[in-house]
């Protein structure tokens, strides 16, 4: 059930309206007099590189002690995000109260960057969250309210936990280990729908509105920050699809990434409540306890391996042709002349085997070479070494067979193969 309720959401979020991962893009203007940026570096990579190489100088590379579990923690307007944390908070029972991304923007360190001229963009934004997520408080676990919003928000999320990763890597199996936990990142994103949404933020404007009409003629209470969107439709409308077209579309390329909870929103505060733990419950059932995931650190992620596999084979290839120029030679002959005619016969299937007896195969470089060649081109080859003992003459005296080992070479060579079209 939960899954359907799911597709039929996304079905519904529409196009990505996120910034691109490496844009320029113009700032507001500020009122006159106001020294304002020109121009935001939309390029995650370098916010990041630049944000951690100032912690790193603000606090020694051993001392960024991120939390070891973080729930971030995002939604639809109107989602009651501000209500169910308390439910993560429980559950957890984490005491560190939640980092919300509008406090931060109003904060101290915030109001200074604006006094100097500066905007509350990607960078800004990050350097803030990071920065207060290293509070000792934060230790043991953190939610985080509102980030990521962005597309380079989201990159510069998935560049945290690799920092983490790796700070773990380098402490494991020395004193510095139990200080650095191998991280759970958590996004959890509250779902309704535009018409619950809408009638939620004005219902919330209306209630805030008289709050502070009452506290306006009594002198008694705190008046309470009333959002803009709070106060017309088509405000709220706007925050919506701005909700669904930038922050959605940026929160869904986490899903393979980190645990991913989407949770349905509508109902009462204790049924999304129970929503909630269900989700987490679950995923916590499938999680590896600390010393078992550090047991099978020494094996890699399949994602991994390949990120460089690209480069390393153009590297072996060149190095081929300068360091082995005859065999390599000799190599790409033999596939152009023996193998590229059967390949071509069976380009329909997408599958060839061949055997071949030449000899240039029984120097191991000559194997590799040829199927990091096929690899370049597209194929995936596999190849197994059969041995048997073949008649090579017969003693006339004793008539005892004499045999000689016979070396076949074993080719099976995949693609991606035709299809054809049947007519009627």
């Amino acid at each position: 059930m939960r899954n359907a309720t799911v597709t039929a959401f996304e079905a519904d979020s529409g196009k990505s309206g996120a910034p691109a991962g490496k844009d320029i893009v113009p700032l507001p203007t500020g009122k006159a007099g106001e020294k304002t940026l020109d121009l935001e570096i939309k390029d995650a990579q370098l916010i990041f590189e630049s944000i951690w190489r100032d912690l790193e100088q603000k606090y020694g590379r051993n001392h960024l002690r991120f939390p070891k579990e973080i729930f971030w923690l995002n939604g639809s307007p109107g989602g009651g995000k501000a209500t169910q944390t308390r439910s993560i908070m429980e559950f957890r029972d984490l005491t560190a109260p939640p980092i919300v991304l509008s406090d931060l923007l109003v904060s101290l360190e915030a109001n200074r960057l604006k006094d100097a001229g500066m905007m509350a963009g990607d960078r800004e934004v990050t350097r803030l969250l990071f920065d207060r997520l290293l509070d000792p408080e934060n230790e043991t676990g953190a939610i985080v309210d509102g980030y990521p919003r962005t597309q380079v928000q989201v990159e510069c999320l998935k560049l945290l936990y690799q920092k983490i990763m790796e700070l773990r890597r380098e402490t494991l199996n020395t004193p510095l280990e139990e200080q650095f936990p191998k991280p759970n990142f958590h996004i959890i994103v509250l779902f309704i729908d535009e018409a619950i949404s809408v009638g939620r933020q004005l219902d919330r404007g209306k209630e805030f509105l008289a709050h502070n009409e009452h506290v306006a003629r009594s002198g008694v209470g705190e008046v309470f920050e009333l959002r803009k969107t709070d106060l017309t439709e088509k405000a709220a409308r706007n925050r919506y699809r701005t909700f669904k077209e930038i922050t959605y579309s940026a929160l869904r390329s986490l899903r393979e990434v980190f645990h991913y909870h989407f949770v349905n929103a509508e109902g009462t505060i204790e049924e999304i409540k129970d929503r909630i733990v269900e989700e987490l419950s679950y995923q916590s059932s499938l999680e590896l306890d600390q010393a078992t995931y550090d047991r099978l650190t020494t094996v890699p992620i399949a994602s991994q391996l390949v990120v460089h596999a690209r480069q390393q084979l153009v590297k072996r290839l060149d190095d081929y042709e300068r360091n082995h120029t005859e065999l390599f030679k000799r190599v790409v002959e033999i596939i152009g002349k023996k193998f590229i005619p059967i390949i071509t016969r069976h380009a329909i299937s997408g599958m060839a085997y061949i055997n071949s007896e030449d000899e240039t195969f029984s120097d191991p470089m000559a194997l590799a070479m040829i199927i990091d060649v096929f690899s370049e081109r597209g194929y995936h080859t596999v190849v197994d070494l059969r041995r048997y003992a073949a008649p090579h003459r017969v003693d006339p005296e004793t008539f005892k067979i004499h045999t000689i080992e016979k070396r076949v070479y074993r080719f099976r060579i995949s693609f991606h193969g035709s299809e054809i079209r049947r007519g009627r």
